[in-house]
């Protein structure tokens, strides 16, 4: 009888996994591009309160890091190398990104505005 019930937990649990991975592949996703120290698009609108997924790529020949204190939110990419974030929500309000590897360019800097 346990080994069922370890079973039927087992079985929920991957269930569970699974509909949150479909669920985070249905997210609005906003695509990024950072290119040794130029960040596209700079300044983007998500709409508040609602989740979404930030689809990062570097594509250019250095090593760079989207950033930003006020969110808690950093990832470090190879050239070359793509990665994710997945925001819950944000409130209303505008919130500074960067490339910190290329912290001396404007063009590394920009905002996420939800409204």
């Amino acid at each position: 009888m346990k080994l069922l019930a370890n079973i039927v937990i087992l079985a929920l649990s991957l269930c569970l996994g699974t509909a949150r991975a479909t669920q985070a592949d249905e997210l609005p996703v906003i695509d990024v591009t950072l290119n040794d120290g130029v960040i596209t698009p700079q300044h983007f609108e998500v709409e508040a309160g609602k989740p979404f997924k930030l689809a990062i790529k570097n594509i250019g020949s250095t090593a760079a890091e989207f950033e930003s204190l006020r969110l808690y939110k950093e990832k470090v990419l190879a050239p070359g190398a793509e990665s994710f974030l997945v925001f819950r929500k944000l409130s209303p309000g505008t919130y500074p990104f960067y490339d910190e590897f290329h912290m001396n360019l404007t063009s590394a800097n920009g905002t996420i505005t939800a409204k």
